[in-house]
């Protein structure tokens, strides 16, 4: 298809994610999904986030282990997926195993799916045979891409911001 790779966040990528963050902005996006804040700090304070995040010894106490990869073609960014090894109760209602998000212009191409299918495979190597996945019922290409991976339809719950959020199940 398209040659994604999952790439782990790194300095020489701020310029990059700064014209992804910004694409998301004049699109009216303010909240990046899959991107564990990044939105809301400097880049260097968000790698240092993400490097305590990936280890239980340091990982916030309010969040869980977890790995984010950049989802590039070349030395474009075209997503971000974030890798949660574990689950919290917050995680358990609404958020799931995996959250994702690709750049503004670069959706309805089939990446979302491609970039769901690689977190799949860290997945595995993570020793996950299940692993849960959520998006809002209003999202109907989120919810393609989690049934054309295999997710199966749990149940459908209100999230905390009133809107029905819908939960899947993937085996892999």
């Amino acid at each position: 298809m398209s040659h994604i790779k999952l790439i782990g966040p790194e300095l020489k990528h701020k310029g990059q994610i700064r014209d992804f963050i910004e694409e998301h902005i004049r699109n009216g996006e303010h909240h990046l999904h899959g991107g564990a804040l990044i939105e809301t700090m400097p880049y260097e304070d968000w790698l240092i986030q993400l490097k305590n995040n990936s280890d239980i010894r340091t990982v916030n106490p309010n969040w869980v282990v977890s790995s984010t990869y950049f989802a590039m073609i070349g030395e474009k960014i075209i997503g971000i997926i974030d890798i949660r090894h574990t689950l919290n109760q917050f995680l358990k209602d609404f958020g799931g195993h995996i959250g994702y998000g690709v750049r503004p212009s670069e959706r309805g191409k089939g990446y979302a799916t491609e970039m769901l299918k690689l977190a799949l495979g860290v997945c595995i190597q993570l020793n996950l045979d299940n692993v849960m996945l959520a998006c809002y019922k209003d999202n109907p290409a989120s919810r393609s891409v989690i049934e054309k991976c295999g997710g199966k339809l749990e149940n459908q719950v209100e999230a905390p911001d009133g809107k029905l959020c819908l939960v899947y199940w993937i085996n892999i």
